[in-house]
């Protein structure tokens, strides 16, 4: 059985997939709620595309990182055309992993004086 890539081998990540990382650790969601998600979060300084969405979740599908699932909400409440994603246990531990490298660049810009705020 050949051996699961590491985390680490994937980064660092784009913006975009990290953007999307992010949305699906808040749980199951279809792409336009995705799109929601991050400009919601970003205040609309981030409008996240629906071709660069699809691109991106397409390669992150093919990487092991999301994952398309078979069960749906409510029929009655949802539009069959809707397609839902789920971060894998891959994908989680990259997202962690990802946060963890920035985390570290962000003290290291405190640290250079680049950003106010406490070193710890």
């Amino acid at each position: 059985m050949p051996s699961s890539p590491s985390p680490e081998s994937f980064l660092p990540v784009s913006a975009v997939v990290f953007d999307i990382l992010l949305a699906l650790a808040g749980g199951d969601l279809h792409g336009y709620d995705i799109m929601r998600e991050v400009d919601g979060r970003n205040g609309g300084r981030v409008t996240l595309h629906p071709g660069t969405l699809y691109r991106a979740l397409h390669r992150l599908l093919n990487d092991g990182l999301v994952e398309e699932l078979d069960e749906r909400p409510d029929p009655a409440l949802d539009d069959e055309r809707r397609r839902y994603y789920r971060l894998t246990r891959l994908g989680h531990a990259v997202a962690s992993a990802e946060a963890r490298r920035l985390a570290s660049q962000v003290h290291l810009a405190r640290s250079r004086r680049l950003l106010k705020g406490s070193i710890t």
